[in-house]
C-alpha cells in the first residue's frame, strides 16, 4: 500500500477469515443434538422395540447407563448446544472438545468400564437374536453412534479453530 508521499506503508491489511456461518453451526449443533438425545433415550426406549442390551427392560436405571450412555449423550447434547450458540471462538472450540470427548466415551467407555467391573463391559450384552442384530445394535449404541459424535465435534474444532486467523496470499484468492 501507498501513501500519499509515495513510500510504502509497513502496515499491511490482513484479511480476517469470518466466524463459522450460522447455518454451520446451528447444522452441526443440532445433529449433536440429536445424536445425544438418541444415545440417552435409546437404552430406556430400545426394549420395547426389541433393540437393546441387557437388562433388556424398559426404563431400567443402572450404573453401567449412566457412566457409559447418558453421561457422554449429556456431554453430547451440551456441546452440540454450545457449538451452535457460541459467541466466540473459545465457546464453540470447547462446546467441539466436549462433544468430541463424549463421542470418543461412547466408542472407548464399553471396553475400558472392564477395568472397573473386573470382568464383562457394564455396557451389557446386546440381546438380538442373530449376529446381524447384535452388530446394529452394537454400532446404534455405541461404536457407530460414539464415531459420528466424535466426528461433528472435531469438524467443528476444526472450524472454530480458524476463526480469527489472518488470511495468507495463497488462500486470500480462493
Amino acid at each position: 500500500m501507498t501513501t500519499a508521499g509515495g513510500h510504502m506503508s509497513h502496515h499491511t491489511t490482513s484479511r480476517v477469515q469470518p466466524v463459522v456461518p450460522m447455518t454451520r453451526r446451528v447444522i452441526t449443533g443440532g445433529l449433536l443434538v440429536l445424536l445425544g438425545l438418541w444415545g440417552g433415550l435409546v437404552p430406556f426406549l430400545g426394549p420395547r422395540f426389541g433393540y437393546a442390551y441387557t437388562p433388556d427392560t424398559a426404563w431400567m436405571w443402572t450404573w453401567g447407563r449412566l457412566w457409559l450412555e447418558i453421561l457422554p449423550a449429556v456431554g453430547a447434547i451440551l456441546g452440540g448446544l454450545g457449538i451452535a450458540f457460541a459467541t466466540s471462538r473459545a465457546a464453540g472450540l470447547a462446546a467441539g472438545w466436549l462433544a468430541a470427548a463424549a463421542g470418543a466415551w461412547f466408542v472407548l467407555g464399553p471396553t475400558l468400564s472392564a477395568l472397573w467391573t473386573g470382568g464383562p463391559s457394564d455396557a451389557g450384552q446386546p440381546v438380538g437374536a442373530t449376529t446381524v442384530t447384535r452388530l446394529v445394535q452394537e454400532i446404534g449404541f455405541f461404536s457407530g453412534l460414539g464415531v459420528v459424535i466424535l466426528f461433528l465435534g472435531a469438524v467443528a474444532v476444526g472450524r472454530f479453530s480458524m476463526i480469527g486467523r489472518p488470511a495468507t496470499a495463497a488462500s486470500a484468492g480462493r
